[in-house]
């Protein structure tokens, strides 16, 4: 209906849904000729609606490619993932094929490149195994780093990725870190900015933009996402509630389950999930139990396929129609759109980030420095963020939620827990009746 340019930034697949599905629906209601084109640029003298992905518009907006003029009116969709999207746009890596280039281009200097690599080599495989196989880079190697990057410093012939890696670590508040493939005794390098509010604050103002999401922030002025994603400009911000008739979840919250983090919860757990299996059987559809915890993912898996058989499968796509999948979180997130709607999603625990993953420890630390409150500002939303984001198929079917983690009883946040998986009815108890009134689940899109 705008009758000028138009970018719409989406991902792939939901730019696949507008061109297949969503415009030749409005096209039968709205007649206009408006050109539609998908590309990673704009074309000159082009008047019509450009649908790009948010790799390409993000790298030429941070890095100031031109590639998209100013002013044009920009549509985003799935800003949930924004911070994601911009932080790995601002990330720089280093590969191994990236220390062979180093020392073919410096050829003077190889000696000491080899020795910074094999001493990193050491230090790095050094940490003890964990289930996410990164590691911060601590200040021992940090000064491997540094020393390497003052023997090269000047090098007319520095290949261009080393040379914004040694400018991106002397910068301040910046994340470096490693990740490791132990099977292949390889190692990469990457460097991140800690927060990416100052890098998406100069964009902003290079053109309107509409920012569209599915589970920003509780507060309907969305303070929290706002003050992350560098809004600091006068905007108008909207919150469409959800029905609640037709998008209510029944909440299953059992009393008297132990704490996530003793040694009677994996037992309780067990149980529990045992009893909604049971309770649920005369149900066809799918259930989804999310584990967050990598070893107990793979032992809640293991235990429910000796008693359920192959309707359990661990984070895999072709189940059957009355399949049981355990899975993380962000698997779930990756795929739920490739499933039907599930008659009972099982929560363990919240999705609060672990303090355990270096990087979110790194992050936390950040907050620290700063004097802020780390568990409010960081972990807090994006656990309320992910977990409105995984009920949300839930809701087409108003199914069954069941919450084991009770922290939402015994902790303060656990009303803001609640007031994001709302509008719900609650129950403590298992009921026969629980999904007999559930509507027939489909796997038809």
């Amino acid at each position: 209906m705008w009758p000028g340019s138009v970018i719409v930034v989406a991902p792939e697949a939901v730019q696949q849904r507008l061109l297949m599905v969503e415009i030749p629906r409005l096209r039968q209601w709205i007649n206009t000729p408006k050109p539609i084109q998908t590309g990673d640029r704009w074309t000159p003298d082009f008047e019509g609606i450009l649908l790009t992905t948010p790799e390409h518009w993000l790298n030429d907006r941070l890095k100031g490619k031109g590639r998209f003029p100013a002013d044009i009116p920009t549509i985003l969709d799935g800003v949930d993932d924004l911070e994601l999207w911009t932080r790995k746009q601002l990330t720089t890596s280093l590969q191994s094929v990236d220390w062979e280039a180093l020392m073919l281009s410096c050829p003077v200097h190889t000696e000491e490149i080899r020795d910074a690599r094999v001493q990193l080599t050491r230090a790095i495989f050094h940490h003890p195994a964990n289930p996410y196989e990164c590691y911060l880079i601590e200040d021992d190697d940090r000064a491997i780093l540094h020393t390497l990057y003052q023997t090269l410093h000047g090098s007319s012939c520095l290949p261009t990725v080393w040379d914004r890696f040694f400018e991106q670590m002397q910068a301040k508040e910046q994340l470096l870190w490693a990740t490791i493939s132990r099977s292949l005794g390889q190692f990469s390098l990457n460097c991140a900015p800690i927060e990416v509010s100052s890098a998406l604050n100069t964009i902003w103002r290079q053109q309107p933009t509409v920012l569209i999401g599915g589970a920003l922030d509780l507060d309907a002025d969305a303070t929290s996402y706002r003050q992350r994603m560098g809004l600091e400009d006068e905007l108008t911000c909207l919150k469409f509630a959800l029905d609640r008739q037709d998008d209510l979840i029944q909440l299953y919250q059992p009393e008297g389950i132990p704490m996530p983090n003793t040694p009677q919860f994996q037992n309780a757990l067990l149980r529990e999930l045992r009893s909604l299996l049971s309770a649920s059987t005369s149900v066809q559809g799918l259930t989804v139990i999310l584990v967050g915890d990598t070893p107990l993912k793979a032992q809640v898996g293991s235990i429910l396929a000796s008693e359920f058989g192959s309707r359990v499968q661990v984070e895999r796509t072709c189940l059957d129609g009355n399949g049981i999948l355990v899975t993380g979180w962000e698997f779930w997130r990756q795929h739920q759109s490739v499933f039907p709607a599930p008659h009972l999603l099982t929560i363990a625990t919240l999705p609060i980030p672990s303090l355990e993953h270096p990087l979110v420890a790194g992050r936390v630390a950040h907050y620290k420095q700063q004097k802020q409150d780390w568990f409010r500002l960081y972990l807090l939303p994006e656990a309320l963020s992910e977990l409105q984001r995984a009920i949300a198929p839930v809701r087409e079917c108003q199914g069954v939620v069941a919450l084991l983690d009770t922290r939402v009883v015994h902790r303060s946040y656990g009303s803001q827990v609640l007031a994001a998986l709302s509008p719900l009815a609650r129950i403590n108890y298992l009921d026969a009746t629980l999904f007999t009134n559930l509507p027939d689940p489909s796997w038809q899109d």
